[in-house]
């Protein structure tokens, strides 16, 4: 299970710096670390690192896509881990992360993050 309370490292950027043009950057911050880490079995600061990224801020995008919907912001980051769940990993993207093609996208992205922090260790 994802710790909640694991904070951004990019508060300007990313998901957070994102998502605090459109609502609660802190809420919105602890429920999608929360939901994406159930969705994809990630460690925290894999999420975390997903989250802090450039595709963080993407996922952002889609949140804020889904709360001018009229969603409320727990019901628009489900729909985009739903999304991104669904989309798979192309070839050439595979090519480009080495993340394994077919592989959800989320899970690819999340776990790719995930493999680096456990890198630098």
């Amino acid at each position: 299970m994802t710790d909640s309370t694991l904070e951004t490292r990019n508060l300007d950027w990313g998901f957070y710096g994102t998502s605090a043009g459109f609502t609660d950057a802190g809420d919105a911050w602890a429920k999608a670390l929360a939901a994406v880490g159930k969705a994809t079995g990630a460690a925290a600061d894999g999420v975390r690192d997903f989250l802090d990224s450039r595709h963080g801020r993407h996922f952002a995008d889609d949140v804020h896509n889904g709360i001018h919907a009229g969603l409320p912001i727990a019901a628009a980051i489900d729909a985009a881990v739903t999304r991104w769940m669904g989309w798979t990993i192309s070839r050439a993207t595979s090519r480009e992360t080495g993340i394994p093609k077919g592989l959800p996208y989320l899970m690819g992205f999340v776990t790719h993050f995930e493999i680096q922090a456990e890198q630098a260790d």
